[in-house]
C-alpha cells in the first residue's frame, strides 16, 4: 500500500502522487485525474473524456426516465 499526505496548494489542499503511482495511471503533470465514489471509497483514474461523455450521457436517461426505472426496481 502507497501512502501519501495532504498538503497545502495555495488556499487549496493537494496530494502529491508517488512516482510509482503516477506510472500505473499512466499521467503526468499537467493531466487530469478523476475521483470516483466507489463502494470501497475513492478512486482515482486517469481521465478518460469518452467515459464522461458516456457517464454524461447515462445520467440523463436515469433523469429522463426516473419513475419508470423506479418502477422497475421494485
Amino acid at each position: 500500500m502507497e501512502k501519501s499526505k495532504v498538503t497545502t496548494v495555495g488556499s487549496s489542499v493537494g496530494i502529491v502522487l508517488p512516482k510509482s503511482i503516477q506510472a500505473k495511471l499512466h499521467v503526468k503533470k499537467g493531466d487530469t485525474v478523476s475521483f470516483i465514489e466507489t463502494a470501497h471509497g475513492v478512486e482515482i483514474t486517469a481521465y478518460d473524456p469518452e467515459f464522461e461523455d458516456q457517464m454524461n450521457a447515462a445520467r440523463k436517461v436515469m433523469d429522463d426516465f426516473r419513475n419508470s426505472l423506479n418502477e422497475l426496481a421494485k
